[in-house]
């Protein structure tokens, strides 16, 4: 069994963007400038914020963060996201989920335009994706097709079945691993709550791609000796052992499943560095871009 370590990979990719920027400073242009609306004080969204912020840092970006309470009204926050869109010293920016329900999500990812959609959640974006044109991919999905990429992970032809059907995850992931590409042109099943016989079909996967938020839901007998496992939930279990009173789960057993696969995702350390990375490659791409059209 081998890890495949998002943390290293992801230390990796942040050096090969800081030399980038370093090059770019050199030319006598501006930095890249990344910007985000953090919407009330959910615990997990502050810390995923902040953590961003100090990526922007580590590679020489410019960042902005925008706080607004969660009483803030609906179109005072697409005022906020109008005021981003016009702004051209902003490449891209993201408006992080999840929004206090007063809040139209869909309304929000709508409104954002696509050439600073470095989430990859726009219309725009996921339908270029669909057609194979240059786009941002959602950073998760495209984090994971770094990993499987970096690591020479051979998917061509292989049985892939994708745990989940989100639009941020399970969807993308699934055509993105049946597109004619490397990492890809694998035989993709996506699998959801309604699946009938989801554990044969597990089984069968040479390559298992698990995101459905459910602590340590994929245990050994549901994995193909010498699979690929790609664990891309974490959730919060209760531990007394530990000092905060939790530990941080996949969706994968990591213990079992460990011991039978080929290739398999820490939690944490695994695809959660590599969403980060992609985000920082996804606004380099909006920075080029925009100088192309400058």
């Amino acid at each position: 069994m081998q890890l495949l370590d998002g943390k290293l990979t992801s230390e990796q990719i942040k050096q090969e963007i800081a030399e980038q920027v370093a090059d770019i400073k050199a030319a006598g242009k501006r930095a890249p400038h990344l910007a985000a609306i953090l919407v009330g004080d959910d615990g997990a969204s502050e810390t995923y914020v902040n953590n961003k912020v100090l990526d922007c840092k580590q590679v020489g970006f410019e960042s902005t963060l925008i706080r607004l309470p969660d009483s803030v009204s609906e179109d005072e926050l697409m005022g906020e996201i109008d005021k981003l869109n016009n702004d051209d010293n902003i490449d891209g920016f993201i408006v992080q989920v999840p929004l206090p329900k007063h809040i139209d999500e869909t309304r929000v990812t709508l409104s954002i335009d696509p050439a600073k959609d470095v989430d990859g959640f726009s219309p725009a974006s996921v339908g270029r994706m669909c057609l194979g044109l240059p786009t941002f991919i959602s950073a998760t999905p495209n984090g994971v097709m770094e990993l499987l990429k970096r690591y020479n992970v051979d998917t061509s032809g292989k049985h892939c079945v994708v745990v989940g059907r989100s639009h941020i995850v399970g969807t993308p992931m699934s055509i993105l691993m049946s597109r004619n590409t490397n990492p890809g042109n694998a035989t993709v099943t996506l699998v959801h709550s309604r699946t009938q016989n989801m554990e044969e079909i597990c089984r069968s996967a040479d390559i298992l791609i698990v995101a459905i938020g459910k602590a340590e839901f994929v245990t050994a007998d549901l994995v193909k000796p010498g699979a690929v496992v790609i664990d891309v939930g974490i959730t919060r279990v209760d531990d007394a052992s530990r000092p905060k009173g939790f530990r941080l789960a996949g969706d994968v057993d990591f213990a079992s499943v460990s011991e039978k696969c080929s290739y398999i995702t820490p939690v944490p350390g695994g695809v959660g560095p590599m969403t980060r990375a992609s985000l920082l490659q996804n606004t380099l791409k909006a920075w080029q871009m925009r100088q192309q059209e400058a």
